[in-house]
């Protein structure tokens, strides 16, 4: 970056090129987004103070200067119009697309989680909370996987944050500068952002160690701007004469920033004047022969200083860093530091691999906008890994730092799909975890992985960094060998769960099957096939027919409850209990068998009739005519099978001195309770109603117990015992109150 008084936007980093991933747009969508937003935004103050809409602005002009496209400055707006909206991302979906309102949805959490871990950092914490705030910060570094433009958002956002605090000249609360230089700082750094990355250090230094930053800047006995004007004349001058001997060099130039002259005074113990490298200056070449020629002309040109030249091409460093420094003394005598290196080490000095992917793979076709595909997309997938891995370095180096200090972690690992996104893991997990991790189901069916391209056992115990790609059949179910700990195929509690829950579930699909089968043969020998099972269930008192079929399939449920409620209260016989009526039917009433005098007749105990039901004979071997309801199970069975055995049957005319009583069966379901039976009797006495018999079952269940009640009472008509069923419906706790 050339230094100037004015000073262009410069090219866009190699890692905002990857994080844009919207549709380039014209400069009119970022006005479209200023307008939609600025109804809302204006005149409202954030929690810090200033102004909603100034800082949306401010956030805009931000990412201009790093080269961030339209679309990436219109989402500044949109993401704080989201704090005033009731359904933003439905609202911002509907007006932008889907792909500003994934954007706003996940800028808005991930702020939530900045003001949340700030806060607990405020309290004193203890050694759990002070683990579980910095277990935000760790996810917060790794919200990134999900959408890289949300931490690019969130840079721009702190750092015009920071300004609004030193233009205001307004103290800056501690917590939110300490997390600006600790997070903030480091993740801009990592991400090559290297503009808001001097800056936020700047501003955070001022804010953190006030008496320090004024005294460094006294040091200084220019002004910044002068400075500059300074560094550039050097620049310009130095570009000119390399021309002029025929090296064709780019020569770049910037002051040093006041926190790193105070951290390199800090850190080597030096004076403000042994510190060499307040100015500095940067020429790339094409080759490292240019490298070294530029290196004699800068030595013959200007006075070096003894002792401080390195050859860092000839000995690189471990990080494979590689460049020629040295410093010399300028016109005026004062100490310029001077790094001359190719273009290839110059990308990996400033973006380390991902950045000459970036470079050397797009070309002239850029990021925003390009649907890339084959190799060019595995290209960049591979760009995008090597950046997750320098973040999840600078991550793990920052959890580091503050177990030292006393905090308590639980062990993590972080992987990658063959996509490049990131799945966080716990230490000493397995291909298998990975597999849950992703998702249950693929879980259950995988069979294989490959870490790094390289087929590996399924108890393979995963690295931070390493790609996993899960090989899973169409259709599958996990093995039992997975819950054994000495064989190791899983390492997190979580998997191990899933994978018990499997076969739980299995077993209770196994003793689910097991009770239908004992219910559906019970149902056959009692003739009752037509019994609908949820019904069955639910007079049980069951929540549906699976929770019956399951006690029965336990042996927690006898069968025996199911045969007393499908049988009635006596023994029940194809003939029933002859209840012999006086064969002259004009003095009684009773029973006429049509076309037939003087016939013996009983009314069957089954389905108890009573005038006016409907009703049917069927005759009996040695008893008579059997009286049945026309609706009764056990009498449309009986006349399926022998229908030459049903005659036609009616009720006869009653005198008016004498009424006959016939014996029905009520049914009653109640929560079961003291004194139910007394109330439910005492209706049936009030009405005059002779009860002649009565049997009870109570089932316990988690709601206190159901209680089934069988009456039997006597009526001169059906009729009337509807309207005393009613009444006996109203007693409290009743469920239900009917003719069986």
């Amino acid at each position: 970056m050339k230094t100037s008084v004015l000073e262009l936007p410069p090219a866009a980093a190699p890692i905002v090129r990857i994080a844009d991933d919207m549709p380039a747009a014209e400069e009119n969508q970022v006005a479209r987004a200023r307008a939609f937003a600025e109804p809302l935004l204006g005149g409202q103050p954030m929690d810090t103070g200033e102004d909603a809409l100034r800082h949306a602005d401010g956030v805009a002009e931000i990412l201009q200067r790093i080269g961030a496209a339209p679309s990436l400055r219109a989402a500044a707006y949109l993401v704080y119009a989201g704090d005033y909206l009731n359904k933003p991302e439905e609202v911002v979906a509907k007006a932008f697309g889907e792909s500003y309102a994934s954007l706003v949805t996940h800028t808005r959490k991930l702020v939530q989680m900045q003001r949340t871990a700030r806060e607990a950092q405020e309290a004193r914490l203890d050694e759990e909370e002070r683990a579980e705030q910095t277990e935000r910060v760790r996810k917060m570094l790794l919200a990134f996987s999900r959408d890289l433009r949300v931490v690019l958002l969130r840079l721009a956002s702190r750092l015009q944050t920071l300004r609004f605090f030193a233009a205001a000249k307004q103290p800056c609360p501690a917590s939110l500068a300490r997390e600006s230089m600790q997070v903030f700082a480091p993740l801009a750094s990592r991400l090559g952002i290297w503009q808001i990355k001097w800056e936020l250090e700047d501003l955070a230094f001022r804010f953190l160690q006030p008496a320090d930053y004024h005294r460094v800047a006294r040091m200084l006995d220019e002004k910044r701007v002068e400075r500059e004007q300074r560094v550039e004349a050097t620049r310009a001058r130095l570009e000119s004469e390399l021309r002029e001997i025929g090296i064709a060099a780019q020569v770049h130039g910037r002051p040093k920033h006041l926190y790193s002259i105070w951290k390199k005074m800090q850190g080597k113990e030096l004076s403000f004047e042994h510190v060499y490298d307040v100015r500095a200056l940067r020429v790339i070449v094409d080759d490292v022969h240019a490298c070294y020629a530029v290196l004699s002309h800068v030595h013959e040109r200007y006075r070096p200083v003894a002792g401080e030249f390195d050859d860092y091409i000839a000995r690189p460093k471990p990080n494979g860093y590689q460049s020629l420094h040295t410093v010399v003394l300028d016109d005026a005598g004062r100490p310029v530091e001077v790094q001359i290196r190719t273009r290839q080490m110059h990308e990996h000095a400033e973006h380390g691999v991902a950045a000459h992917w970036a470079y050397k793979e797009a070309g002239t076709r850029g990021y925003a906008g390009v649907s890339a595909a084959g190799e060019f997309e595995e290209q960049i997938a591979q760009a995008r890994k090597a950046v997750l891995r320098q973040l999840l370095a600078w991550e793990r180096d920052f959890a580091d730092q503050e177990a030292a200090h006393g905090a308590a972690f639980d062990d993590r690992i972080y992987v990658f799909t063959p996509q490049a996104a990131i799945v966080e893991l716990s230490a000493g997990a397995t291909p298998v975890d990975f597999a849950y991790a992703v998702h249950t189901d693929l879980g259950h069916r995988c069979r294989g992985a490959r870490v790094d391209g390289v087929m590996v056992p399924l108890n393979t115990t995963l690295k931070s960094g390493q790609t996993v790609e899960v090989i899973a059949l169409k259709e599958g179910a996990p093995s039992l060998d997975w819950l054994n700990p000495e064989l190791g195929y899983l390492g997190s509690a979580r998997s191990r769960t899933k994978v018990r829950a499997w076969f739980n579930a299995q077993q209770q699909r196994e003793t689910i099957a097991k009770g239908r089968e004992l219910v559906e043969k019970l149902l056959q020998r009692e003739g009752r096939t037509a019994v609908k099972l949820e019904d069955l269930a639910a007079q049980l008192g069951f929540k549906n027919a699976d929770a019956l079929f399951e006690v029965v399939g336990k042996d927690e449920f006898s069968l025996r409850n199911i045969e007393t409620l499908l049988r009635p209260v006596g023994p029940v016989v194809e003939a029933d209990e002859i209840i012999p009526l006086r064969k002259s039917r004009a003095e009684g009433g009773g029973v006429l068998v049509v076309g037939v005098e003087s016939l013996l007749t009983s009314l069957a105990r089954c389905c108890r009739p009573a005038p006016p039901d409907a009703i049917g004979g069927y005759v009996t071997r040695g008893k008579g005519v059997a009286i049945h309801r026309a609706d009764c199970s056990n009498f449309r069975q009986m006349a399926r099978r022998t229908p030459e055995r049903v005659i036609p049957v009616a009720w006869g005319e009653q005198r008016a001195d004498k009424t006959a009583l016939y014996p029905v069966d009520v049914l009653v379901e109640a929560s079961d309770r003291q004194g139910l039976l007394r109330d439910i009797s005492e209706v049936f006495a009030k009405e005059k109603m002779n009860v002649t018999g009565v049997h009870t079952q109570s089932v316990r269940d988690a709601g206190g117990g159901t209680a089934w009640m069988t009456f039997t009472v006597e009526v001169s008509d059906s009729a009337r015992l509807s309207q005393v069923l009613t009444q006996v419906a109203r007693i409290g706790g009743v469920r239900s109150a009917r003719r069986k």
